[in-house]
């Protein structure tokens, strides 16, 4: 491992340790600098993930927000910041089953909570293996409180939407790239240019 790596590692690591143990987190300008780099280091070497390394459930704990609302809400924003700790957003990914030929294809699933209630939206996702990128649609959205669903409907034209989505061009699509993934992290740059650091739960 590279000196690059070596930092990068234990400064990720840090910032691990110190959301567990709720010791002092590493500045946002520090994450956010692992975190460019990563992505600098993966295009320079043009790193290749694979969908299974995407499958699971992950916590997100840090976000730039993106370009544009960088723009409006510069001052507020910073460099970065981690979600408060009432706040818990998820996002999940799983395969489909149906057959070998829809190995990149699955479902992606985002939960918020806060406090006793909770919103979870869903749909399809395909992952484009020569880029890296995760592209998404959410076309069902769930509420619940106290573990008991109180609301549910489609959105976004709903089946509507999910039955175009396979074979619609990922220009027109919401989708995150990644550019590091592990077993225990994983970061990507949105669409609108955020940058999103999750850790695995």
């Amino acid at each position: 491992m590279t000196d690059f790596l070596t930092i990068l590692q234990d400064s990720i690591t840090e910032w691990s340790y110190a959301i567990e143990k709720k010791t002092q987190k590493p500045e946002s300008k520090a994450v956010v600098s692992a975190l460019l780099s990563a992505e600098k280091y993966s295009h320079k070497y043009q790193q290749k993930y694979n969908v299974e390394q995407l499958i699971g459930d992950w916590q997100l704990h840090f976000i730039t927000g993106t370009k544009n609302s960088q723009k409006k809400l510069g001052n507020i924003l910073g460099s970065g910041f981690y979600l408060p700790a009432l706040t818990k957003i998820t996002i999940s990914y799983s395969l489909s089953k149906s057959s070998e030929e829809l190995t990149n294809q699955g479902r992606v699933e985002n939960t918020v909570k806060f406090g006793l209630v909770k919103f979870i939206i869903d749909g399809p996702c395909k992952f484009i293996e020569k880029k890296n990128i995760m592209a998404f649609d959410f076309t069902y959205l769930t509420m619940e409180i106290l573990g008991t669903k109180v609301y549910q409907t489609n959105i976004r034209n709903g089946k509507k939407s999910e039955s175009n989505f396979y074979e619609e061009n990922i220009s027109k699509q919401a989708f995150f790239s990644y550019f590091l993934v592990t077993d225990k992290f994983i970061a990507a740059r949105g669409r609108g240019g955020g940058l999103a650091l999750w850790k695995k739960i």
